[in-house]
């Protein structure tokens, strides 16, 4: 189990929100990367900030970060190492909804066992520490346990959906399993709505990076949940290239309905 702890590095993301804030309320520049993804000075600036307060804290460990290409190979082979995404949901922040957010992730031996989610635009921030569990940071720092839902078999299955990233197969998941209450939220956002027990299962159908998912994976599994791949099998990191299948995040009910006996937790 890791000793490393990641409440040390909430005052650097909160730090880091600040600086995303200040992006977000004025006039957003917007340009393309070589992949044609949107990239703005927000991302630039909190990668900065988070990064460099890794690399500081934890020199030993390999930070991989959506915004340094050459990071990429920094993990290869690595058993432990950071995941970093300084905007997920660039798209939303460009947009102004305010479900932009923050991830960083510690991943050891391919699975995610802590993580931080930050919403700075709408004052959330959770929580997930190496063998502990889920919390949301409320006011004045006031912890809030984090537990998925109990979902019964007669019980109504709430899914999540992405609000820009709507897919057939999404469409054609929640149909199959005659699931008709749908809410749709943005970035990692989704993980951790699942976490706080406001909605049961989330059927992802398109490409994601690690970065994504990594953070809100760690929140998830500390809250009681799971992510696993299409097929069933946990949703492993350090892939090479960092690209996800297809995945469904959920409580174990939920999986257990949709998909059949669980396989575990993805923990």
């Amino acid at each position: 189990m890791s000793t490393i702890m990641l409440t040390s590095l909430i005052p650097t993301v909160r730090r880091a929100g600040r600086a995303a804030l200040e992006v977000y309320s004025g006039d957003i520049e917007v340009r393309r990367k070589a992949d044609c993804t949107p990239v703005t000075e927000a991302d630039i600036a909190v990668d900065e900030i988070v990064v460099s307060a890794l690399q500081k804290a934890y020199p030993a460990i390999p930070v991989v970060s959506e915004e340094r290409v050459a990071s990429l190979e920094a993990a290869r082979g690595a058993h432990r190492f950071f995941l970093v995404d300084p905007i997920d949901g660039t798209k939303e922040f460009i947009r102004r909804t305010g479900e932009f957010t923050i991830n960083i992730a510690l991943v050891e031996g391919g699975v995610p066992v802590a993580g931080i989610v930050h919403a700075p635009a709408l004052g959330r921030l959770f929580i997930a520490e190496p063998g502990a569990n889920a919390e949301e940071l409320c006011e004045r720092d006031i912890r809030t346990a984090l537990k998925v839902r109990p979902c019964g078999d007669d019980s109504d299955l709430v899914a999540l959906a992405s609000r820009f990233h709507d897919s057939a197969a999404t469409r054609a998941f929640l149909r199959d399993h005659a699931i008709e209450s749908c809410i749709t939220a943005g970035s990692s956002l989704k993980f951790c709505v699942l976490a706080a027990g406001k909605a049961d299962i989330y059927p992802r159908f398109g490409p994601t990076m690690e970065w994504d998912t990594a953070a809100g994976h760690a929140v998830l599994a500390a809250a009681g949940g799971e992510v696993v791949t299409a097929d069933g099998q946990p949703l492993a990191y350090g892939k090479p290239g960092y690209r996800n299948p297809d995945f469904i995040a959920s409580s174990p009910g939920a999986r257990a309905r949709c998909m059949g006996k669980s396989a575990g937790t993805g923990t």
